[in-house]
């Protein structure tokens, strides 16, 4: 026998929407500034096999992100650091190898608001004004605490620059399901739903088979119906720390995709945020629990209709 919380599949949220990339009140842009601290992004374009070198310069601009060391949190609260960085544009700042349910940790928003994570002791010790987290169980043991603040001049400390790492792949004979962009529900033997696709999506960027082989330990998962086989697709993933301008930039750039004739219908651009963030969407607490997880994804179609998808995991805020 097994406990009845183990035959339980954990909770998540997804939230769908549709919207056109042209018109004039389309808050997709909005949604991926919301969105803070991304580590992942991959993107998905069937019957492509070259990918064009607005695509290639767009990718190869996605900037240097900085690993600082030893960096003090009262260095945060330094006016030198507000008037070097926040009086002049977006700072992101996130601890690095911090577990969010377990350790202290801190994120600077780019609105120059610190947000602390912090246990019980640390939080008495700071004397700071807090309430306490939803992840601390029926005994408080977490706070969440806020302050408008940032980071200082960083010559002093151990300064490492990281390149995010960048892969291509192209697969071969991949079995698409057929979608409508004016159609999330999808209909039987016509077209497949919005929870369809985002299902199979992760199938495909975590790289499982999808034959339905009896003889497979690990999946006996299929592309849902209906479904067609394009010969080959282009896949890219980018992996650190990404701000939300960088993938504004990729994002308008696969719209534009579109500008001339292809054979795809839809792409996909699919978003994973940091396990142990403090924070998902704006600044809703975020937890680790089962999986950490909070991603989004976009399926832009030919048309330039598109659909976003929003996910957290269990006990978080539904995204916005």
């Amino acid at each position: 026998m097994q406990p009845a919380q183990l035959g339980r599949a954990p909770r998540h949220l997804l939230v769908c929407e549709r919207g056109h990339a042209r018109h004039p009140r389309s808050r997709h842009a909005a949604h991926v500034r919301d969105h803070a601290y991304s580590c992942r992004v991959s993107f998905l374009i069937p019957e492509c096999g070259l990918l064009p070198e607005v695509l290639k310069s767009t990718i190869a601009d996605i900037g240097d992100y900085y690993l600082v060391r030893s960096l003090p949190i009262h260095e945060l609260v330094a006016h030198e650091f507000i008037d070097a960085f926040v009086k002049k544009g977006s700072c992101y700042a996130l601890t690095y190898k911090t577990k969010i349910d377990q350790d202290n940790t801190a994120a600077l928003l780019p609105n120059g608001k610190l947000i602390l994570s912090v246990d019980k002791d640390t939080y008495e010790e700071l004397g700071l004004q807090g309430r306490p987290s939803r992840y601390s169980g029926k005994k408080v043991m977490r706070y969440s605490a806020e302050g408008s603040t940032l980071m200082s001049y960083f010559s002093k400390h151990q300064i490492q620059a990281l390149r995010p790492k960048i892969t291509f792949s192209t697969l071969r004979d991949l079995q698409c399901p057929v979608l409508q962009s004016n159609d999330l529900q999808g209909k039987p033997e016509e077209s497949c739903s919005t929870e369809e696709l985002f299902e199979w999506l992760g199938a495909v960027l975590n790289q499982v088979s999808l034959d339905n082989k009896s003889s497979s330990f690990l999946s006996t998962y299929c592309c849902p119906e209906p479904n067609t086989v394009v010969e080959k697709a282009f896949l890219c993933t980018i992996t650190g720390f990404i701000i939300p301008e960088k993938i504004i930039q990729l994002l308008e750039q696969l719209c534009c995709y579109f500008g001339e004739p292809k054979l795809a219908y839809w792409l996909t651009l699919t978003v994973h945020g940091f396990a142990d963030s403090p924070v998902s969407w704006r600044e809703s607490e975020h937890g680790f629990h089962k999986g950490g997880e909070n991603l989004y994804n976009f399926v832009i179609f030919r048309n330039l209709d598109y659909w976003l998808q929003m996910a957290v995991g269990a006990h978080d805020d539904c995204p916005p």
